[in-house]
C-alpha cells in the first residue's frame, strides 16, 4: 500500500487521504507531500523527526491571506508599547525588557515559536511512532519478520513526519488567530522578547464596537506584563516546558483502536480515520499521573493568566473601556480558537486556564493586603507560588502573608547576607581560624563576657 501511495500508482485517492490527515489537498501541496514523505523514507531512525518539515508546513499555511504591516499601524503600535511599559512600571514590580517590542507578521510568528511546538509535541510524535512500528511487528507472520522490520523503520519514520506537517498546519492556523507572542499563555518566544501581530491585532476589534486605539493600548499593555513575568521569574519557562513535556511523555496510542481502524480502513472512504484523528480517539485515556499533571500545569497556567489579567487591570484602569476589553479576552480564552482546539487534539493537553477568575481573585486579594512587592516577590521560587486550595478560598493566603511578610523579608535578606559571605570564602559564625578564642556557650550570657550589649546571648550578630 506504501509503495503504490508513494509512487502514485494504484487505487488510493492521495487527496482523501491527506484531508484524513489534516493536510492540505490541492496539486502543489500534495507535490510536495509526498516528496517530504520519500525524503523520510530515507532517514534513519537515530535521526529522528525532521521538525523541518513543520516550519515549512507552519510558513506556508500562517502565509495564505497575510499583510505586512502598515507604517501607520507600525507607529501607533510602537507608541502603544511605550506607554504600555510606563503604566506597567506603576503597578508591578517585576524586571523591565532589555529589548524593544516587536510588530510580527504571521509567518515570523510560527517560526518564532516553532521551537517550542516541536519540543512539546515530540514526545507524542515518538509515541505513535513508536505504536506504529509494534502493531506492525507484533502482527505479521513469523516468516515476514525480517522483511517488517525494514518496513516497520520505514513507516516510523513516515509517521513522524505525516504528523510534523500536521502540526505544521495546526502552527500555521494558530498564527492566523493569536494577538501577540503571549497570547496561549505558555513562553513561546525567547526570555525578554514581547511581541503584537498587527494584521491580528485589527481582525480582534473588529465588531467589537470599542475604540481601536484602546484595544491596542489594551493588548500591549498585557503583552508586556505576560513578557516582563517571565523575564523576572528566570525559572518560570523551564518550569513550564518541563512540566508540559513530562506530562505528554506519558501520553500513548490506544494500539487495539489502531489496529481496528487498520483491519478496516477503506482507501476510497477515510471518514472514520478523519474522524478519529480529529476527535482523539488514538490517544489513550489519562493515567491518574497524568491528571494530577495536568492540575498542576492548569494551576500554574491560571497563576500566570490571572496575575497578568490583575497586573493589566490596574495598569489600564484610566482607559474608559478597558473592562469591556478584559472581558472579552476572557471569554475567547475560555472558549479558544479553531487552532487551539486542533492542538489540544494533536497533543493531548489543553491550554486553557480554566480557573481564571478564581486566580485573578486571589492575586487581587493578595494585593490588597500586602501590596505589589509582596505579591510580586511570590514569582521569586515555584516554592512561594500559591496552590490550588489558595485558589479555592484566597483568604487564608493572604491572611498568612499579611502577617509573616516582613519576617519573610528580613529572613530572605539575611539568607542572601550569609550566602555572600560564603562565596566570598567566609564562614558565618565559624570560631577564628588561630583557635585563640572559643565560642560561648549558647545560654552562657555575661558570664563568659563573650556576648556585646544589647544581644541575645549565643546567638549571632543580627540573625533571630
Amino acid at each position: 500500500m506504501l509503495r503504490e501511495l508513494l509512487s502514485g500508482s494504484g487505487g488510493i485517492d492521495a487527496s482523501k487521504l491527506a484531508s484524513a490527515a489534516g493536510l492540505p489537498n490541492d496539486p502543489a501541496s500534495l507535490a510536495a507531500i509526498f516528496s517530504q514523505l520519500q525524503q523520510a523514507m530515507q532517514r534513519s531512525e537515530e535521526e529522528g523527526i525532521d521538525w523541518s518539515l513543520a516550519l515549512r508546513q507552519a510558513e506556508q499555511r500562517a502565509s495564505a491571506g497575510q499583510r505586512q504591516v502598515d507604517p501607520a499601524e507600525a507607529e501607533r503600535l510602537d507608541a502603544a508599547f511605550d506607554l504600555a511599559a510606563l503604566w506597567l512600571d506603576e503597578v508591578v514590580d517585576v524586571t523591565s525588557l532589555p529589548g524593544t517590542p516587536e510588530l510580527m507578521t504571521r509567518r515570523s510568528w510560527a517560526a518564532a515559536t516553532m521551537p517550542i511546538w516541536s519540543q512539546l509535541a515530540e514526545p507524542v510524535a515518538l509515541s505513535i511512532a513508536d505504536s506504529l512500528t509494534r502493531v506492525m511487528s507484533q502482527q505479521a507472520p513469523e516468516e515476514l519478520r525480517s522483511m517488517v522490520q525494514g518496513a516497520s523503520r520505514m513507516m516510523r519514520g513516515i509517521g513522524g513526519a505525516m504528523f510534523a506537517m500536521q502540526l505544521g498546519q495546526v502552527v500555521g492556523q494558530l498564527a492566523t488567530e493569536v494577538v501577540s507572542g503571549g497570547d496561549v499563555g505558555i513562553p513561546l518566544l525567547e526570555d525578554g522578547r514581547a511581541a503584537l501581530l498587527p494584521q491580528n491585532v485589527a481582525e480582534f476589534g473588529e465588531g467589537l464596537d470599542l475604540p481601536g486605539d484602546q484595544i491596542e493600548l489594551y493588548l500591549a499593555v498585557r503583552e508586556l506584563a505576560h513578557a516582563r513575568l517571565f523575564r523576572h521569574a528566570r525559572w518560570l519557562r523551564l518550569h513550564f516546558i518541563t512540566a508540559i513535556t513530562a506530562f505528554a511523555r506519558g501520553i500513548d496510542v490506544d494500539v487495539e483502536r489502531l489496529e481496528e481502524l487498520a483491519e478496516g480502513f477503506d482507501p476510497s472512504n477515510t471518514d472514520e480515520l478523519r474522524d478519529a484523528v480529529a476527535n482523539g480517539a488514538l490517544l489513550r485515556p489519562k493515567s491518574a499521573e497524568q491528571e494530577a499533571a495536568l492540575g498542576r500545569l492548569e494551576t500554574m497556567l491560571a497563576l500566570v493568566e490571572g496575575w497578568v489579567d490583575v497586573v493589566t487591570a490596574d495598569a489600564t484602569s484610566r482607559l474608559p473601556k478597558s473592562d469591556a476589553v478584559a472581558e472579552t479576552i476572557r471569554r475567547r480564552r475560555a472558549t479558544g480558537g479553531p487552532a487551539e482546539s486542533a492542538l489540544a487534539t494533536l497533543v493531548g493537553l489543553e491550554l486553557r486556564p480554566r480557573r481564571l477568575r478564581d486566580a485573578a481573585a486571589m492575586w487581587r486579594a493578595v494585593t490588597d493586603a500586602v501590596g505589589v512587592a509582596a505579591r510580586d516577590a511570590l514569582w521569586a521560587h515555584p516554592d512561594l507560588l500559591p496552590t490550588a486550595a489558595d485558589l479555592d478560598d484566597p483568604a487564608p493566603l493572604a491572611a498568612r502573608l499579611k502577617a509573616g511578610g516582613q519576617a519573610a523579608g528580613e529572613a530572605d535578606a539575611e539568607f542572601d547576607e550569609a550566602l555572600e559571605a560564603l562565596l566570598r570564602g567566609e564562614t558565618p559564625g565559624a570560631a577564628p581560624s588561630d583557635g585563640s578564642e572559643e565560642e560561648p556557650d549558647a545560654g552562657s550570657g555575661d558570664e563568659h563576657g563573650g556576648d556585646e550589649p544589647g544581644e541575645t546571648p549565643g546567638e549571632e550578630p543580627g540573625r533571630g
